[in-house]
């Protein structure tokens, strides 16, 4: 029984944040998301810092400063105005206040050159939340086997720590527009060859990729031709936060390949990006996860 009424609770604030998700830019207030839960609005803020180690109003603050930050370096055509009202600050000086004071760099500074290990730290409180109550359970219906064909691809490398990903993610996006190879045109693959949870931080490796066959300019030093291999692969969708498939690759890696009957092939782990957060709101992102099998 006790464990009956846990994990209703649970889904009650499972609901919250799931919510959140899906309505940014609508009344998030503490009396709304109260009804979302169905709990006392004199008690669930009470019940949510519990839970979640942080208010509801740092939640949603650090949901929408995610959102402008992402949009801040990815989308240069974007004015940091536009940014600060979508985020909800009628003004772009409270916009700015806030993001200094989580990040410590403005917003336009951040746009130039973003601090990424202390916008990381700062998410801390928010990815832990996020990891207890939002983290998806996978089962082997999930998994299914298919066929593909090898795919050329332009590869461009991370090589170090993680936490500079979004440099390269950065630059990975101004190539993909110098050349028209956007993902409207063009799929977007990321092959793992190494896990950032057992990697020492200066060997971590990662390649982007854009699906392509055209050929790659030798003298571009930021990009070089490669390939995915076609053959037999197990394929587990991730619909939701896709900045994190280490859920997913475990669940491939510890509870179905040990029971599948299948061996792994000789080549990394991947995936393909099918709809990007923040182009799309995060509960509809989509990622596919590749695992080659022999």
């Amino acid at each position: 029984m006790v464990t009956t009424a846990l994990q209703n609770y649970h889904a009650r604030m499972h609901r919250v944040l799931d919510h959140i998700d899906r309505y940014l830019d609508d009344d998030l207030s503490l009396a709304a998301l109260s009804d979302v839960a169905a709990f006392s609005k004199y008690h669930f803020h009470r019940q949510f810092s519990a839970s979640f180690g942080l208010s509801v109003h740092r939640y949603v603050q650090l949901a929408r400063l995610k959102r402008a930050s992402y949009r801040l370096v990815y989308r240069d055509a974007e004015s940091v105005t536009d940014i600060a009202l979508d985020a909800g600050y009628e003004a772009p000086d409270a916009f700015a206040r806030a993001f200094r004071q989580r990040f410590g760099q403005s917003p336009s500074a951040f746009r130039k050159s973003p601090r990424w290990e202390a916008w990381l730290g700062a998410f801390g409180p928010f990815d832990q939340a996020r990891s207890r109550y939002m983290t998806k359970t996978y089962s082997k219906t999930d998994v299914t086997i298919r066929d593909v064909s090898e795919t050329p691809v332009a590869i461009m490398e991370h090589r170090g720590d993680p936490a500079g990903i979004g440099t390269t993610i950065k630059r990975f996006i101004a190539w993909r527009r110098e050349t028209g190879l956007t993902p409207e045109v063009s799929p977007t693959f990321n092959i793992f060859h190494s896990d950032p949870a057992t990697t020492p931080p200066d060997e971590y490796h990662i390649d982007l990729c854009a699906g392509t066959e055209r050929p790659i300019d030798p003298d571009d030093e930021r990009i070089q031709a490669g390939a995915i291999p076609g053959g037999r692969r197990a394929v587990l969708r991730v619909e939701g936060d896709t900045d994190n498939l280490e859920a997913a690759a475990l669940f491939l890696y510890r509870d179905w390949l040990p029971v599948s009957g299948e061996e792994a092939m000789d080549f990394p782990l991947y995936c393909q990006r099918l709809r990007f957060y923040p182009e799309v709101p995060a509960h509809e992102a989509v990622a596919e996860l590749f695992l080659p099998l022999r």
